[in-house]
């Protein structure tokens, strides 16, 4: 039926897509247009061909990571975005999905708590906008500095898709 191999690839595989299912749930809270499963399937997909990269062709898995990697990037070029406005959309969801198979990489090699740690870290990174104090902080900073309000070219935090600052509505 399944081999102890079998087992451990696919507990790897669980690990590796709940943690990807964690970061793109983040992603998905701020408006994301990718949605948690896609980075949980691009985390659990790269562990279980690094995994059995391992087991069946132990001298070719670095071949294996070169596909994965090049695979995911042309999935994270299709996530970003251009506005009509010219801002870009989408940098940190797929440098998130990028991240995410670099621990499903890990993970399938068979170093899980790196990838648990490393996923706690990609979150920390991924969420760092959104912590209270340094929200607190990014408000007082753009209140304060001359000229860093939203009508700076690329700040598109606070306006809206007219390009008005959210605060006149």
């Amino acid at each position: 039926m399944f081999s102890e191999g079998d087992l451990i690839i696919l507990g790897r595989a669980a690990l590796a897509a709940a943690l990807g299912f964690a970061i793109g749930w983040e992603r998905q809270v701020t408006g994301s247009v990718v949605k948690a499963r896609t980075i949980g399937l691009a985390a659990l997909t790269a562990t279980c061909l690094t995994g059995l990269g391992h087991e069946i062709f132990a001298t070719g898995t670095d071949r294996i990571i070169q596909g994965i990697i090049t695979g995911i990037s042309f999935l994270g070029a299709g996530v970003i975005i251009h506005g009509a406005a010219g801002e870009l959309r989408g940098l940190t969801t797929a440098a998130s999905m990028w991240a995410m198979t670099g621990i499903g990489v890990a993970i399938g090699s068979g170093h899980e708590l790196l990838g648990i740690l490393l996923a706690a870290l990609i979150y920390l990174v991924a969420a760092w906008g959104d912590w209270p104090l340094l929200a607190g902080l990014r408000r007082g900073s753009r209140l304060s500095a001359p000229g860093t309000k939203s009508d700076q070219p690329g700040d598109i935090s606070s306006t809206d898709k007219h390009g008005k600052p959210a605060d006149e509505h």
